[in-house]
């Protein structure tokens, strides 16, 4: 598999800006990492493919409401999944009705939706050199080694970082949620 990077601090700065061409580089530098996701997330690769553009297409139009430029992973994978969910209600709804073993409740499909809003943000939360470690290692999928190296790190402090993030997130999740949020008040 080939290794990408997620595009860099200051070209996302700059798209989000508004310069048309770091925007085109951004757009074009998280392809691959929002191809991967959609595959992992989507009922199907039509609906990867679909997804994936998508959410190019958002991130093209709405890089500028990107709050910090660490959380650009974070923010796609949450775009990815919500497209992908919408294609698989859209596909379900044309199939007619299906037996209600086969499809969640509406408060089972909510509960989802907000334990995923919890977790992208207990990720976006973390300090940037963790949420960089956890990122590669546990939802790009990267081996230690690569992420290390990505990252300029010694084995030991990716570990260290990645023990930490883990640790965080867990505990974030630990936490009873906070009552009235629904949305994760993400954009």
């Amino acid at each position: 598999m080939a290794d990408f990077v997620w595009p860099g601090e200051q070209l996302i700065a700059a798209a989000r800006e508004g310069d048309p061409e770091a925007t085109a580089a951004l757009v074009s530098g998280s392809h691959p990492h929002v191809r991967r996701f959609a595959r992992t997330l989507c009922a199907s690769p039509q609906d990867a493919e679909d997804a994936a553009q998508e959410a190019l297409i958002i991130l093209y139009r709405k890089i500028g409401m990107l709050r910090a430029s660490g959380a650009l992973a974070s923010w796609m994978f949450r775009i990815v999944r919500n497209e992908c969910l919408r294609r698989t209600r859209l596909t379900l709804r044309s199939q007619g009705p299906v037996p209600d073993a086969v499809v969640p409740s509406f408060e089972e499909e909510v509960f989802q939706r907000l334990e995923a809003a919890r977790v992208a943000d207990a990720i976006a939360a973390l300090p940037a050199d963790q949420r960089r470690v956890l990122i590669m290692r546990d939802i790009q999928g990267h081996s230690g080694r690569m992420t290390a190296d990505a990252l300029g790190l010694s084995p030991a402090a990716m570990k260290s970082r990645l023990h930490r993030a883990r640790a965080a997130v867990r505990q974030a999740l630990a936490e009873p949620a906070a009552p009235g949020r629904e949305d994760g008040g993400h954009g």
